[in-house]
């Protein structure tokens, strides 16, 4: 319904973390942040879950809903606890446009207890990958020396974004047997050929067994231009 999960942001949270780590399973990620309202949180804890992570929940017990708690999932609220051996660490939005009021005593005593910063992040270890789904609240969530530091991993997030949501919308045209002759095909084709730079070819949509190595080639081309 929209307001529930975000399929697109969880998988391309998922591939950044792959990428970067080589693994998913066995991984402990922590979702900092509002969970309750959180479309992006959803998405992670299933994808996740469903790879083999497991998975911690941190926030105020007002934003963290008690109901997800489980085999590969933990509730705490507090941060030092959830970043301590963490190899990922997403800080989620404060979503004060969905919330109904009284959350949290003041944005201010949010992020003295839950906000993310280079110090707190520190506690997670050396290899510690920084995820944050944007847009960001700068001084609340998560702070400019984290999400800027070396750990963070949020440029290389919108990066993938656009790869894995045209490889959604390539795979979905070619699933159909959308072809080439088609005009929401020739839209899709003539997006893919300006991005890597071949203005003229359009190859064809097709959804076989390999378009997936179609996508993942494709997206290494995007990115490293």
């Amino acid at each position: 319904d929209g307001a529930q999960e975000h399929p697109t942001q969880g998988l391309l949270d998922l591939l950044t973390i792959r990428e970067v780590k080589g693994r998913i399973e066995g991984l402990r990620v922590a979702l900092v942040g509002d969970i309750v309202y959180s479309r992006v949180a959803r998405s992670a804890l299933f994808g996740l879950k469903t790879l083999g992570a497991s998975v911690v929940l941190c926030g105020p017990p007002t934003l963290v809903p008690a109901g997800l708690a489980g085999p590969g999932v933990e509730i705490t609220s507090r941060l030092e606890e959830a970043l301590r051996g963490a190899d990922v660490v997403m800080a989620l939005r404060m979503q004060k446009e969905r919330q109904q009021g009284g959350e949290v005593p003041s944005l201010a005593e949010y992020r003295h207890l839950w906000g993310i910063n280079a110090q707190r992040l520190a506690l997670a270890g050396p290899d510690v990958l920084l995820l944050h789904p944007g847009p960001m609240n700068l001084g609340v969530e998560i702070q400019s020396d984290a999400a800027y530091g070396p750990h963070s991993m949020i440029s290389t997030q919108v990066t993938n974004g656009v790869a894995v949501r045209m490889a959604v919308l390539y795979r979905l045209l070619g699933a159909a047997g959308v072809r080439a002759s088609g005009a929401p095909a020739d839209a899709a084709a003539r997006a893919k050929a300006a991005a890597s730079g071949n203005s003229e070819g359009q190859p064809e949509i097709s959804g076989g067994p390999r378009a997936e190595d179609e996508v993942v080639r494709y997206s290494r081309r995007l990115k490293g231009r």
